[in-house]
């Protein structure tokens, strides 16, 4: 499945548009508890234990996302864009990942390269 942030993919020529996909995953409370409840995982001001967990997230969402789109026969999605939410209050300290963008099925432009 393609992934692009862009609107139009060159070379390629866009054969169908299916509409709007959209996958969400959340961390739990329960991943600030464990990085913080005693030992940091800091280096550089960063918390690499905490990157992960959103990286296992943000992929998560992808892949429900193409999933969605793979069933309306897409073989792309385009204007992807990713989203982080602190959903707070009563959800605790819960971080929603979003992902959504266009899926679409298309070809490719082949571009004949003869020389005179």
């Amino acid at each position: 499945m393609l992934l692009s942030s862009t609107n139009t993919l060159e070379t390629k020529t866009i054969t169908n548009y299916h509409g709007l996909v959209t996958g969400e995953s959340l961390i739990g409370s329960n991943v600030y508890k464990d990085l913080f409840s005693g030992v940091r995982d800091v280096v550089g001001g960063r918390t690499a234990a905490y990157e992960v967990e959103l990286q296992k997230a943000r992929e998560l969402a992808l892949d429900i996302m193409k999933d969605k789109a793979k069933k309306l026969n897409a073989n792309a999605i385009i204007g992807l864009k990713i989203s982080y939410n602190n959903l707070g209050g009563t959800m605790g300290n819960t971080i929603l990942v979003t992902t959504y963008g266009t899926a679409i099925s298309y070809k490719e432009d082949y571009i004949s390269l003869k020389t005179d």
